[in-house]
């Protein structure tokens, strides 16, 4: 099946739809694209910051209309997964807005003091004491849980630390490893794939990392297109022992000509 083809199409959103608050080249066209002909779209995004209405009314300001049922982030994924392991726990957490809202709405509590998990995403309050803390209370039971394991991620003034950075400091100081739920956890594709209503053969995704996004989808056996308008270069991939099946300058190079 010709890419073009595809029923449906799982998107990153960081260095795939845009960079901090500019939107990438091709964008408007493609998402005109998948509205004209009818197709599947979910953007699936490792970020943990924002809720889906966040991403919503920021395409939004960016002209592009999406309906807020478009958007999974591993914030849910996250929220879900603890939901489903320990129902109506609580958490500490090391992160924006979004985490939290998506942890309140499964029935968890926040907690300080003896909490049942660690939880981190990325955060621009980031400091050596909640470090500290949370290293404490890892130590003393609490289980460790990153929201995904992207180490850096793009952004308007270059590349940042992201989730796998920030949390390393607590996996070193307490000699605990994290549990990561975004991409590539098959959890998260799972979900996405069953949401399109499509089978895997019929859907691609598309994204700008090869750690996470491409091995993603070739682990759940979905189509992978790489795109080079995010922190990957094309010299990048041959480090990596896989290839994506395709290699585009941006979204815009997916609708047929």
């Amino acid at each position: 099946m010709a890419l073009g083809d595809k029923k449906a199409f799982i998107c990153d959103m960081d260095g795939v739809i845009y960079h901090g608050n500019r939107l990438l080249p091709g964008v408007v066209e493609f998402v005109a694209w998948l509205k004209r002909e009818g197709k599947g779209f979910l953007f699936l995004t490792n970020s943990s910051e924002r809720s889906p209405r966040e991403l919503c009314q920021k395409l939004d300001r960016l002209g592009i209309d999406v309906p807020e049922e478009h958007f999974y982030t591993s914030a849910l994924a996250t929220a879900s997964f603890l939901a489903s392991q320990r129902p109506g726990g609580s958490a500490y957490v090391i992160g924006e807005p979004g985490l939290v809202k998506a942890l309140y709405d499964v029935g968890y509590s926040m907690n300080d003091v003896n909490p049942d998990y660690v939880v981190v995403g990325e955060t621009r309050s980031y400091s050596y004491d909640r470090i500290a803390h949370a290293a404490q209370l890892v130590l003393k039971g609490a289980r460790l849980v990153g929201t995904n394991p992207d180490m850096t991620g793009p952004s308007e003034s270059g590349i940042v630390p992201a989730t796998r950075a920030l949390i390393a400091p607590i996996e070193l100081a307490s000699g605990r490893s994290a549990y990561f739920i975004g991409k590539p956890n098959p959890l998260i594709m799972r979900y996405a794939v069953r949401t399109l209503g499509v089978r895997r053969e019929e859907a691609a995704i598309v994204g700008d990392r090869m750690d996470t996004d491409i091995i993603a989808g070739i682990e759940s056996e979905v189509e992978t297109v790489l795109v080079l308008s995010g922190v990957t270069r094309r010299e990048d991939i041959e480090r990596y022992p896989y290839r994506p099946d395709h290699i585009l300058e941006g979204v815009g190079d997916i609708p047929p000509r």
